[in-house]
């Protein structure tokens, strides 16, 4: 009876972005980078957000590319949670 069941997240906004700071114990930053078309002009800029996210085993070091997903409010400015690592940066594989 004892299944292992992959977490799956429905319903839920995902984003994937890069850790940039290690804000407190279990919390980190992470920035969001997107392209957005100018209304006039048709060309493409790219926009950065910073989202305060739960890592809650402090998995996560800076530089790594994480998939943060949306959850209840934890804190004053923590909305997210992280879900998995994407990718581990050079810096946090080394060392």
């Amino acid at each position: 009876m004892s299944e292992v069941k992959e977490t799956t997240y429905r319903n839920k906004r995902q984003m994937v972005g890069v850790v940039v700071s290690k804000v407190g114990d279990k919390t980190v930053g992470v920035k969001v980078e997107r392209l957005k078309k100018h209304p006039r002009y048709k060309k493409y800029i790219k926009q950065s957000r910073k989202f305060i996210a739960h890592d809650k085993d402090n998995a996560s070091g800076i530089g790594d590319k994480v998939l943060i997903v949306e959850s209840r409010p934890l804190s004053a400015s923590k909305r997210w949670r992280v879900a998995r690592i994407v990718e581990r940066s050079v810096e946090n594989i080394e060392g």
